[in-house]
């Protein structure tokens, strides 16, 4: 966490967010590298334990233990929290019905319940908030209102209620609406939402602020009927209009006490309204936010001229539009644009279209483009594609965007400068993408190529179980060999940060990808090419196998040992020859050599190549095994190898070895057993050496 905050640590190839320049970028900074609050921990640990410390109802349902009392600050956060990580579902949430809790605000988006878990939960608080926003289908909107309509409390004092993307079953309504006599916000986005509803919904006495976004609503001059009080109206995508554009901005005139108008929209529809209404000058007087992002034939000069009308205009929205280049967009204090023009337009844009696939989409291409050679760390800019993501995860190119603008804002050292709980969430997301999208070869790749960080893959704490699964199974696939090279590159690392239980889970991918790795190393053998896909492999076999006698097994059983071994006679490489020793070090304590049919699977030509290694003190586990190897081979055919043994050399550097000072113990033994194993075999030593011994220094 110092690392992160503390100037001098940091590394230079990289610059962190400037406090003044970048306050936003700061502020993400400091709070995502700070620990979680007490709060939400408890809040998490009684989530995760609600089994152990809830009692069960005949029904099956959980039953809070009754000297539990949850006052409304806390019960509203528990509630949203559970909602957020999916565990609000018939049986968990019957823990707020009675008295025990005290709910005011409620936030069960994208949650599953039934109309009647909903009613018995909820309906007998003193609600003042809904949020049932993309809830599931099995709890239509028309459920939701006529259960909050039971209680008579509700209906007169409900303040907020916000249906976004529920369901409405065929040919019903939403009239019951007009009931909630207390109700100031009210939003119905994405809904099956007609002109009687919208009739309905317009004689509330309080209604202010109003969203009905992509509904079913082809007029609304029934606004007019709340003329007087309405300050915010929002009509994104309201495809199924049929007044013309003077007809709506004569709607538009009459809506005098409006601040905030969002007539945005998709581009391929083409819509003028914005052309017609940035011309007209007696016109909502006292807005401050107009959004006209989607619109055509937008020019710079007549945003301008509408804002230089309304000096206190605090928002624009231009993304998806040809306007927001000129510098009036970029020296005009007090002004924030969400456009495409720059990265503060982009941030913008991605802040406030969060929940508008069409709009997040168009902000990822455009941020990607701007980061292509970035040199800034941009934590609040990652943390806005991760509210994207979230946001829309079953949207391919949602996703496909932001995992190439997650790689522009994680490569090489940038990763560094982000905080570790911002990564976690980041790559936790991303493997949700390549989850649901297994066959879009672009996004898996910038998935991997995003995890080839070492930064991330040693430092940042996320699910690497299934992240080697993952990998593995790419390992297997050879439709890509870049690709290929990365998942090897992956897997090596992550093998080191498995629990040997968690290897054993894995046997089905593990025996695969020993069978593949295998493969590559012939391959490269075969063709004398030692490029980085080798040593990559090589390094993986090493660390899968090490503390895993299963690997060791797999290993053994797809004759690696016999494969390794022609590694070491066709490369002289030093870098090459660690990583084989090494894997066989690994492999013979592993996996008992009795059961590794040796004999069967070695042989040599020639022992040259293991005096350098006999002379490295510095590694004793490379002159064991070294020594191992001689002491084996020797044992079963003497008669071949002892000889070979003394024509080159060798038989005079072991013995020089049992005599070295700097040799560790089981060094000597191994060098002894070899002498030993000589004098069993022969009375005498053979005849002096043809070949110079070689030093060992």
């Amino acid at each position: 966490m110092v690392h992160f905050l503390h100037p001098l640590l940091c590394p230079r190839t990289f610059v962190l967010p400037d406090a003044q320049e970048d306050a936003r970028g700061r502020s993400v900074l400091q709070e995502e590298a700070s620990p979680c609050s007490l709060f939400s921990i408890c809040l998490d640990v009684l989530i995760a334990s609600l089994e152990q410390w809830c009692s069960k109802r005949s029904d099956g349902t959980l039953c809070l233990p009754e000297h539990w009392c949850l006052p409304c600050e806390i019960a509203d956060q528990f509630l949203e929290r559970m909602a957020s990580q999916g565990k609000v579902t018939d049986r968990t949430v019957s823990i707020f019905q009675g008295k025990q809790t005290n709910l005011k605000l409620i936030n069960i988006q994208r949650a599953k319940l039934s109309p009647s878990a909903f009613t018995k939960a909820f309906c007998h608080h003193k609600l003042v908030e809904v949020d049932a926003a993309s809830v599931d289908s099995e709890l239509p909107a028309s459920d939701i209102i006529h259960a909050l309509q039971s209680n008579a409390w509700i209906q007169k004092n409900l303040q907020c209620l916000r249906l976004d993307s529920t369901s409405v079953p065929q040919n019903s309504r939403l009239q019951a609406l007009g009931h909630f006599t207390g109700l100031h916000t009210l939003s119905v986005a994405n809904v099956s939402f007609w002109n009687e509803d919208l009739v309905s919904i317009s004689q509330l006495p309080k209604l202010e602020n109003l969203d009905i976004s992509n509904t079913l609503v082809t007029n609304i001059s029934a606004l007019l009927t709340c003329k007087d009080q309405l300050r915010s109206l929002t009509m994104h995508y309201l495809k199924c209009l049929t007044m013309t554009s003077p007809q709506i901005l004569a709607v538009f005139r009459q809506l005098t006490c409006l601040l905030h108008l969002d007539i945005s929209d998709h581009r391929q529809l083409r819509s003028d309204l914005a052309f017609h209404l940035l011309r007209q000058k007696d016109i909502l007087p006292n807005l401050v936010s107009l959004d006209i992002s989607g619109g055509t034939d937008i020019t710079d000069e007549a945003v301008e001229s509408f804002l230089q009308q309304r000096p206190e205009m605090q928002f624009v929205g231009l993304l998806s539009t040809d306007a927001g280049y000129s510098n009036f967009f970029m020296e005009k204090q007090g002004l924030k644009v969400a456009g495409g023009a720059n990265m503060s337009q982009i941030s913008e844009a991605l802040s406030q279209y969060r929940n508008r696939s069409c709009f997040v989409k168009e902000a990822l291409y455009r941020l990607f483009t701007e980061t292509l050679s970035l040199r800034v760390v941009l934590p609040a800019t990652l943390k806005l594609v991760a509210i994207g993501m979230r946001s829309h995860p079953l949207d391919l190119p949602v996703q496909f965007t932001a995992s190439a603008c997650v790689l522009n804002l994680t490569r090489e050292n940038l990763a560094k400068g982000m905080p570790v709980r911002l990564l976690s969430e980041v790559i936790c997301l991303l493997f949700k993408a390549m989850k649901n999208f297994p066959y879009y070869q672009q996004l898996q790749k910038n998935c991997l190529l995003s995890l080839t960080s070492s930064r991330i893959l040693t430092d940042v704490p996320f699910d690497r179980f299934n992240a080697a699964k993952l990998a593995m199974r790419w390992v297997c696939r050879r439709e890509n060999p870049k690709m290929q090279t990365m998942a090897v590159s992956i897997t090596s690392i992550l093998a080191l940060k498995l629990l040997p239980e968690e290897m054993e889970q894995l046997q089905e991918e593990l025996i695969m990808t020993i069978k593949e790795l295998l493969t590559i190393v012939r391959q490269k053998t075969a063709e004398k090419v030692d490029d980085v896909t080798l040593l990559f492999t090589l390094k993986a076999l090493w660390n899968l196998t090490d503390e895993s006698p299963l690997a060791c097994k797999y290993f053994i059983e797809n004759e690696g040992l016999a494969v390794i071994i022609q590694v070491l006679e066709t490369f002289s490489m030093s870098v090459i020859q660690v990583k084989v020793l090494g894997l066989l070090h690994v492999t013979i304590q592993n996996w008992p050599s009795s059961q590794c049919k040796m004999s069967a699977l070695v042989s040599y030509r020639s022992f040259k190549s293991f005096s350098p290694l006999l002379g490295n003190f510095s590694q004793p586990e490379v002159q064991l095994w070294a020594l191992w190897a001689m002491h084996h081979v020797c044992s079963k055919n003497p008669s071949k190898y002892c000889k070979l043994l003394v024509e080159e050399g060798g038989l005079q550097l072991v013995c020089d070895i049992q005599e070295h000072g700097q040799a560790n113990a089981q060094v000597r033994q191994m060098a002894a057993s070899i002498l030993e194993n000589f004098r069993m075999h022969f009375t005498s030593l053979p005849e002096t050496p043809t070949a110079p011994v070689p030093s060992l220094t």
